[in-house]
């Protein structure tokens, strides 16, 4: 394997292939190419960022991650589709992360719980109908993103531009990678293969509706930053729901150890250090293949921004607070879900039955 080759492997991948080597020696080195792996993605990251932040305005670094997100994650996965028809997809994808997050935040909140329902649920057709490609994690995780951090005026519009960049680029990254892929699968057949009575389509349904009622709870009760409930809620739900209590599990702890950490780094490290808590997460999620330590260190990014709004007292509270009832309000709605979804999907093909036989 090359030196390019192996900078291309995932957390997982590298430390197999770590593992792979007995010599001391050569494992060493090989540890060496895996942080610098780490080190290259944070800088490449966080210069993009920045960068987008001086073309598009610095209100809009969210947006700027956003893109960031969509590059990164389809250099490698696609949408299981023609490639012609999914750079079509990534233009009404971007359209959605355009005009969703917005008018959520213009409407009243049952409004926005309809708005939320209909773009999570399009966004997971659109670009989870292969679920082990795991898309759902950044188009879903990018609308949450940007509806938690709204902008008008001159900001929106730059955020329209810098959101349009970031679809041209996306798509050409996406055809170049995966130009050579053939799928037989055309976009109109994802809308033939919706069916109530496929796990797939009850995972979309489920997700859609599952963190679309969170945020309305969330939203309802006067919680701020609802958007962390939807991510969180989105996280634990996996298309295998054997997954689901696993994730929320891990979810619930990895929050808790993370905020107690990310206490002890905040008040022992000197002021100056502080801006860079964010950056360290990003390290130490590069660094974890567990879900848990995942979450551990994510949350080190999240409250590093939470904490110059909410304090610090108050962004631990409730960053602990929305990931665990998150999470367990997902595992009870899957329970109520999939037998309700089951009733009615029974009753819709006896329906379709009687119509046939008539």
């Amino acid at each position: 394997m090359t030196f390019y080759q192996e900078l291309q492997l995932s957390q997982a991948g590298s430390k197999e292939y770590i593992a792979s080597f007995k010599d001391p020696k050569e494992k060493r080195k090989h540890i060496y190419i895996y942080l610098f792996k780490i080190i290259l993605n944070v800088a490449f990251c966080t210069a993009f960022i920045t960068a987008f932040s001086i073309i598009f305005g610095k209100s809009n670094s969210l947006a700027g991650l956003a893109v960031l997100l969509s590059i990164m994650a389809f250099r490698f996965s696609d949408f299981g589709i023609q490639t012609s028809h999914a750079v079509f997809c990534v233009f009404a994808v971007f359209g959605i992360l355009a005009a969703g997050p917005k008018l959520t935040n213009i409407v009243p909140v049952g409004w926005a719980f309809l708005i939320n329902l209909i773009c999570i649920f399009l966004l997971m057709l659109l670009g989870s109908h292969n679920v082990m490609m795991f898309n759902h994690s950044t188009l879903v995780l990018s609308y949450l993103l940007l509806q938690g951090y709204d902008v008008s005026g001159k900001d929106y519009k730059m955020r329209l531009a810098g959101l349009l960049a970031g679809a041209v680029i996306t798509s050409i990254i996406l055809f170049k990678n995966h130009r050579k892929i053939t799928y037989k699968r055309s976009l109109k057949n994802i809308f033939q293969e919706f069916n109530f009575s496929s796990t797939r389509t009850r995972w979309q349904i489920l997700l859609a509706f599952g963190v679309s009622s969170v945020m309305l709870i969330a939203s309802a009760i006067g919680v701020p930053k609802a958007y962390w409930m939807g991510i969180a809620a989105m996280s634990v739900t996996m298309p295998f729901r054997n997954d689901i209590a696993k994730r929320a599990k891990f979810r619930g702890i990895g929050n808790i150890a993370g905020s107690f950490l990310f206490i002890l780094v905040y008040l022992f490290l000197p002021e100056s250090c502080l801006p860079y808590l964010g950056i360290i997460g990003g390290i130490g999620t590069g660094l974890s293949v567990h879900y848990g330590w995942q979450t551990t260190f994510n949350s080190f990014s999240a409250l590093s921004i939470a904490v110059p709004v909410l304090g610090i007292k108050y962004a631990i509270l409730f960053r602990i607070f929305n990931n665990i009832f998150s999470s367990l309000f997902m595992l009870l709605f899957e329970r109520i879900f999939y037998p309700t979804l089951s009733v009615i999907s029974n009753q819709f093909n006896k329906l379709m039955l009687r119509k046939s036989s008539d």
